[in-house]
């Protein structure tokens, strides 16, 4: 089941959120970035579960909705691309002083075996009242998840600084060939 499960991680403001709004476009399944779900929640409601305020309580909330995100999954059909995901979250956790994401996440393979990646792209970089992090801090982000996709066994394609158009038919031509 988890092979339907295609994760796009990588950099904050890499391009994932574009790239996943161009599958659905063209008839994907998708599960939007859970954390920016929360932060929107928050933000909404005055809450505290916000990475700038209470990064362990954003990042436990972040684990929570990508497990829903993935029980959802099961019944939509052909591939679910995913925003980021529970991998993303659990990395999140452990750096916020949580449990280490080994841990969390077991033996379970949650995402098919490729998953990809948007590098740090500083000419497309951008912060908002939403996502407040620096470039730095994105960058540093992604290494962690290079090396957790790693150490879980999962063969991490980088996607290229390229037009959407480009990235859609490098996922959609490695999903074929493996």
């Amino acid at each position: 089941m988890a092979a339907k499960n295609i994760l796009i991680s990588g950099c904050s403001s890499g391009g994932k959120s574009t790239l996943l709004r161009a599958l659905s476009q063209i008839g994907y399944s998708t599960i939007p970035e859970p954390g920016r779900r929360i932060v929107t929640e928050e933000m909404r409601a005055d809450g505290g579960a916000l990475p700038w305020v209470d990064l362990h309580a954003f990042a436990r909330r972040a684990v929570e909705l990508a497990q829903s995100d993935l029980s959802r999954a099961k019944d939509m059909d052909g591939p679910v691309f995913f925003d980021r995901g529970l991998i993303d979250a659990a990395v999140a956790l452990e750096q916020a002083g949580g449990p280490s994401y080994r841990a969390l996440l077991g033996s379970e393979r949650h995402y098919a075996h490729r998953v990809f990646l948007a590098p740090p792209w500083p000419e497309i970089f951008v912060t908002d009242q939403e996502r407040r992090n620096s470039f730095e801090d994105a960058t540093a982000e992604y290494r962690r998840l290079q090396i957790a996709f790693d150490e879980l066994g999962y063969e991490a394609v980088e996607l290229p600084k390229a037009p959407v158009t480009d990235r859609i038919d490098i996922v959609l031509n490695t999903l074929d060939a493996g």
